[in-house]
């Protein structure tokens, strides 16, 4: 689990619905028909701007905004340093039994292709497309978190401007103002809270998650080609360390 994901969100909901509490109560904040204007509206907005088949694993890509894959990056490059000894020493063709037990696909992917004779050229490309394709697939999934930020403010909008034609037909009933004012009222509160504390929030961390993955993805790229290649594994090691920030830059050969 992400702790600061979960913080941050655990704070959001404390700060806001702690002072809603204190203040008028939470019961007044609560309103069927901004309900159905705001959150029912923007949902079913979102399901004619995305596939289905997206739609459908929404909580899944929520759920990655709170547990990401975790990518130890010093461990990769030192196992990575590890195969480019083994196959400096004993040749490419070592790494084979290694391919079958290695843990990270992207990176079995890869040492699969160098083992098996593949261009360079072919590896890289490959390669590239495979992470392109990730990362343009989780841009894709943050872009209706985004959208969703985007549709409830407009619904809200739209629900405040719903409230006030209410309470301007009816300003010769009393009774009716108070509850056409609500929705006017309410349905932009639950625009700017979808927005701002699911919305907008989830649509940064997860291009930050792929941003991650497509680091993780570079550095095996240029890991694969250099053990391909046969390059020194200290070079390698320099090379990949480079992908680090200096305070996290540990050789193992030190």
């Amino acid at each position: 689990m992400d702790l600061g994901t979960i913080i941050g969100f655990f704070l959001i909901t404390l700060l806001l619905f702690g002072s809603m509490a204190m203040g008028a109560g939470l019961g007044v904040y609560i309103d069927i028909p901004s309900l159905m204007i705001t959150v029912g509206g923007s949902l079913s907005a979102l399901l004619i701007a995305n596939k289905l088949e997206q739609m459908k694993n929404i909580f899944k890509y929520l759920g990655i905004a709170f547990k990401p894959n975790q990518y130890n990056i010093p461990a990769l490059i030192k196992i990575i340093v590890e195969y480019a000894i083994k196959a400096r020493r004993d040749g490419i063709l070592s790494l084979e039994q290694n391919v079958n037990q290695e843990e990270n696909d992207f990176l079995r992917k890869g040492l699969s292709m160098a083992v098996d004779g593949s261009e360079p050229d072919a590896i890289r490309e490959l390669l590239e497309i495979d992470m392109e394709q990730s990362l343009g697939r989780h841009n894709s999934n943050a872009d209706i978190f985004d959208t969703w930020a985007a549709l409830a403010g407009s619904f809200g909008m739209l629900g405040t401007l719903i409230g006030l034609v209410a309470m301007l037909v009816n300003m010769s009933d009393p009774s009716s103002i108070g509850p056409a004012m609500a929705v006017a009222l309410i349905t932009t509160l639950y625009g700017s809270l979808i927005g701002n504390t699911v919305g907008t929030p989830v649509a940064t961390i997860l291009r930050t998650r792929a941003q991650d993955e497509a680091l993780m993805k570079l550095l095996v790229i240029e890991g694969i080609i250099s053990i391909q290649a046969g390059d020194n594994p200290r070079v390698l090691e320099s090379k990949l360390l480079s992908f680090l920030p200096p305070n996290q830059r540990v050789s193992q050969f030190d």
